[in-house]
């Protein structure tokens, strides 16, 4: 039948988030993209267009699973310990598999392409500031941060980016963390009472 998709859509885009990840969106052809979904070339053109498109839909998902589980590390009542689960859970989402994925928006945004990836990497970032300015400007939150919440937000966004570097540099998770927990006792001191 003419225009039925016959593949796995989400298996398709997990494959080609895989692609994306290990080689960039510059450096991946849509042969590898072929060959990493099995499915034929004229066949992702014909449903997603171009290597682009394929990308977006590749990089949408990543972002609303990637922003729904920071969201979640961040429900916790306790600012330094939802801090921790949201670094911890920025960091897994880099280190975990082998070989490690990395990060796909800090990949991204390192390449040069087009206005409509680089919107959408901007709104990765601006999904992810948003959803730390509404955890650590709630109320018992925002009083033990020792910067402002919009500034501390901020900081923990750009130091993700940071995160992401250096995990391609030395691939290092236990310093990784490390580095994370001395964030959140520079951003949250520790309560001197307990």
């Amino acid at each position: 039948m003419a225009g039925v998709r016959r593949f796995d859509e989400e298996d398709v885009l997990a494959k080609a988030e895989a692609v994306f990840r290990a080689k960039g969106f510059g450096a991946t052809s849509m042969l590898d993209l072929a060959c990493a979904t099995g499915v034929q070339r004229g066949s992702l053109y014909h449903a997603y267009g171009d290597k682009e498109e394929l990308f977006l839909r590749t990089f949408g998902r990543y972002e609303a699973r990637f922003l729904a589980t920071v969201a979640q590390a961040l429900e916790g009542p306790d600012i330094r310990l939802a801090l921790q689960a949201f670094l911890e859970a920025a960091i897994d989402n880099m280190t975990s598999g082998s070989p490690a994925p990395g990060c796909l928006s800090t990949r991204t945004a390192g390449e040069p392409t087009g206005a409509r990836i680089r919107t959408e990497v901007r709104g990765l970032l601006d999904g992810l500031d948003a959803i730390l300015m509404a955890a650590l400007a709630r109320p018992g939150a925002a009083e033990r941060l020792a910067v402002p919440a919009e500034a501390a937000a901020r900081l923990v966004v750009t130091f993700t980016r940071g995160l992401a570097v250096m995990e391609r540099v030395y691939g290092d998770p236990a310093a990784l963390r490390a580095t994370a927990r001395t964030l959140v006792d520079l951003l949250v001191p520790p309560d001197p009472a307990v």
